[in-house]
């Protein structure tokens, strides 16, 4: 399921262009339009899920599917040795901005604690 006004959803359908860095019936990887480190991928399902708190019995499986496919993508980018950081926002306090949930992934450089 998608939301039609969802850009998230969108770059999913391949309705906006993105950076795409993995994909398969389930997830969708691509680069952040402002990237905050070297290597800045969001990571999510295709299937729209709000936020976190809408997470559930039914679609957990997308989940872990990303926790799956994160490794591999730093490991492509050479950051998984020297460490990454995988962050999700959650309402519009935790400062999250698109009502998809998504992960992003940082790596490339030191991060700082805490993020701010």
């Amino acid at each position: 399921m998608t939301n039609e006004n969802c850009i998230f959803c969108k770059i999913a359908k391949g309705e906006i262009p993105a950076k795409i860095e993995y994909q398969d019936e389930d997830i969708i990887a691509f680069h952040d339009i402002t990237p905050q480190a070297p290597l800045h991928l969001l990571v999510i399902p295709k299937t729209h899920i709000a936020s976190a708190n809408e997470i559930n019995s039914e679609n957990s499986r997308f989940l872990s599917k990303i926790f799956e496919t994160i490794p591999k993508l730093t490991k492509s980018f050479g950051v998984n040795e020297k460490g990454y950081r995988v962050v999700n926002n959650c309402g519009d306090h935790g400062g999250q901005t698109v009502h998809h949930i998504h992960f992003h992934v940082l790596g490339g450089r030191h991060l700082a604690w805490p993020p701010g």
